[in-house]
């Protein structure tokens, strides 16, 4: 054998071995394998969208929906609509064994869509919702990733505005609890249920920072709704807000406090100067009204009394009470001089009108001599 022919062919070998060759071949045709898994599995005469997935372990019982929420923002918490602003990524995620495919030994992890029709989704919505959009910049913020167990990951993220009742009694110290209800719209129980991700099911953004307020903690639960159809699963979420006192302290209480220690002014000027203590007493006056109706212009009406009412009420009070006192002191201090005047001039009439007896008889004789 010539002696260079035997490297030859092992290196020939090697190169044609099916492995080797497998490799290329997976290489090579890995988004068409993919593509072909997803022709497969979502094929017109393999799949229908429109029948819910059994319940777990290929049960009858009813659909298994976990639900996580990651928090990106909170925009806006409004005191006189009631109302908040929030900005989340929610993912859903159950079991679909008709989507099972095989992973080629690990190589395909998962497959990915961007159109959620093509599978079976869980009708859920969301209850305090008022308004709601999805985001399309650059592209539409959705995915559905499956996987090779069957297991469906749907991601989505959108912006709320949500209703939250409030209970203002003590604001502006108060603690406002917003909820975030989501419901089954269809489905009752007994084929679908929406639970809490185990471990960590919401998850908010790190710095978080509102206007006017803190996050302080937030809770989870459940609040399956029952109507004249059915029984409905249900989950919400808690959000606690601590009001921050900060800013109602230089807006409200300081320039408060300042208005009735300058209605109080007044008291050290001189009773007799009415234009300069009428002045500062009804502007003071005014003033206080103009910032009460400003801090009500910025609350919704209610029918019970707030203690932002209980304060500025206490102020008015004080400042309008500075004005009254000067109007009893004007009114006593005229009321003595005047009495002091009438005084005087009584004693006068009573001493015009007085006789010296010394000089009365004298009066005839000198009639006489004159008619003498």
């Amino acid at each position: 054998m010539w002696p260079g022919a035997l490297p030859l062919i092992a290196l020939l070998a090697l190169l044609l071995h099916p492995a080797r060759c497998g490799q290329q071949n997976s290489k090579m045709n890995f988004r068409e394998k993919e593509k072909q898994v997803l022709d497969n599995i979502l094929g017109p005469g393999s799949y229908d969208a429109r029948i819910r997935p059994s319940g777990e372990n290929g049960t009858d019982g009813p659909a298994i929906v976990r639900v996580n929420l990651f928090v990106r923002s909170i925009a806006t918490i409004s005191d006189i609509k009631m109302e908040y602003s929030v900005q989340l990524t929610f993912r859903e995620q159950w079991v679909d064994e008709r989507l099972r495919f095989n992973d080629f030994g690990g190589k395909l992890k998962y497959l990915t869509l961007t159109d959620a029709s093509r599978v079976w989704m869980p009708d859920l919505f969301f209850a305090n919702e008022k308004e709601g959009h999805f985001h399309n910049i650059i592209m539409p913020n959705v995915y559905i990733r499956i996987f090779p167990d069957g297991s469906v990951l749907y991601s989505i993220r959108i912006s709320l505005t949500l209703s939250c009742p409030m209970n203002l009694k003590l604001y502006p110290l108060d603690r406002q609890i917003c909820s975030l209800r989501m419901a089954s719209y269809g489905w009752t129980t007994a084929d679908l249920v929406f639970l809490w991700k185990e471990g960590d099911p919401v998850q908010v953004v790190k710095n978080l920072h509102l206007p006017r307020f803190t996050l302080e903690k937030f809770l989870t639960d459940y609040c399956n709704s029952k109507t004249n159809t059915g029984e409905y699963s249900c989950l919400k979420v808690d959000l606690l807000f601590k009001r921050e006192f900060s800013y109602y302290l230089i807006q409200i209480y300081i320039p408060c406090c300042m208005l009735v220690i300058v209605s109080w002014v007044s008291f050290w000027l001189d009773q007799s100067a009415v234009p300069a203590r009428v002045s500062l007493g009804v502007t003071t006056l005014l003033t206080m009204a103009t910032q009460t109706s400003g801090i009500n212009a910025s609350l919704p009406p209610v029918s019970y009394t707030k203690a932002i009412d209980v304060w500025t009420g206490v102020c008015l009070t004080f400042v309008f009470g500075a004005l009254l006192e000067f109007a009893l002191v004007n009114y006593a201090s005229r009321s003595d001089i005047h009495r002091e005047n009438m005084k005087k001039k009584y004693q006068e009439m009573e001493h015009s009108t007085s006789v010296d007896p010394a000089s009365e008889p004298f009066e005839p004789d000198a009639a006489a001599n004159f008619a003498m």
